[in-house]
């Protein structure tokens, strides 16, 4: 699947600490924009009716001992054939030697060669994710992103609600903070989010009155973290009579980010409020539904169980 932001190869290769055995022309600059990774199996027998050439290529110990087992001549036709297409690279695991013919092809279609030290199947689960982490789709919103008691809350509300003044009492009480003013949030799966600060801005947090303080200078590096899930969002706004708010709980709400539903909560904001107290109680709480507990429901099954009781007895009791 191709993904709208790319990754250098090169900068692959540091991460990776990959071998250059051969490198393309235009190395240095290629992007790569493919998440999947491909292991030429079928290709070394000749099927391409279904082969994606924008994925990085992986040869394994399985196809290296397949290939082994053929001669000089028919090895060459198969990587002349593999070669022919516009491949971003072909990496070679577990240390293993190129085989003469891969590298003659290699040389001749102009392709990047490289190889990993790492066994296949660990090299492949870190490279997917990599290269996940590098091409997920991201957007960056405005607001303050915390982490409290584990749990990542995401704090909106409109410039001036009290979003970074929450967000300074709440690392006060020991939590950290990920990102103010700008969050980063990148989908890394189906049902995952995390969320992260512009590199410009990481750490710093601007107060209204007093200007830009650096918080991991103030309050210490355990006050900071430089990225975090994105477990329940926060919106807060100005208190507004006659507004209906919730009482129990038990409408489970949740917002919309990059096609993942998370759990949400609104919050009005009046004076005499203590916002950072109510927000880590809201974390709490939002931990303890994904635990499996809903106080919210709990709470309504027990008035029930009360009425059924009371309903039962006036019952019994009727001549």
């Amino acid at each position: 699947m191709e993904s709208l932001y790319s990754v250098k190869l090169a900068q692959l290769a540091e991460d990776f600490r990959l071998e250059v055995l051969r490198a393309a022309k235009g190395y240095e600059k290629y992007q790569v924009r493919t998440q999947d990774v491909n292991r030429p199996g079928l290709q070394l027998i000749g099927f391409f009716d279904y082969f994606d050439p924008l994925r990085l290529q992986v040869l394994g110990k399985v196809e290296h001992t397949f290939l082994e087992g053929v001669s000089p001549e028919e090895r060459r036709k198969v990587f002349e054939q593999f070669m022919s297409y516009d491949i971003p690279a072909l990496i070679i695991t577990r240390g293993m030697e190129p085989f003469p013919e891969c590298m003659e092809m290699a040389e001749k279609y102009d392709r990047t060669v490289l190889r990993s030290q790492e066994p296949t199947s660990s090299f492949l689960g870190a490279l997917i994710t990599g290269l996940r982490n590098y091409l997920c789709p991201r957007i960056t919103r405005h607001g303050v992103l915390v982490e409290i008691y584990g749990e990542g809350v995401l704090i909106f509300g409109e410039s001036g609600v009290g979003k970074s003044e929450t967000a300074i009492e709440l690392i006060k009480r020991g939590h950290r903070l990920i990102a103010d003013d700008a969050v980063e949030i990148k989908r890394m799966g189906a049902y995952r989010l995390t969320g992260s600060a512009p590199e410009l801005i990481r750490h710093y947090m601007e107060l209204r009155g007093i200007g830009v303080v650096d918080v991991r200078r103030l309050f210490g590096v355990s006050a900071v973290k430089d990225e975090a899930n994105i477990d329940l969002v926060v919106n807060l706004e100005p208190w507004r009579d006659g507004a209906v708010y919730d009482r129990l709980g038990l409408e489970e709400l949740t917002t919309t980010i990059l096609d993942v539903e998370v759990p949400s909560a609104t919050i009005p904001v009046k004076p005499g409020r203590n916002l950072a107290v109510i927000i880590e109680v809201a974390a709490m709480n939002n931990r303890h539904k994904r635990m499996g507990y809903n106080a919210a429901q709990a709470f309504t099954d027990q008035i029930n169980r009360h009425f059924d009781q009371a309903m039962a007895g006036q019952e019994s009791g009727e001549p």
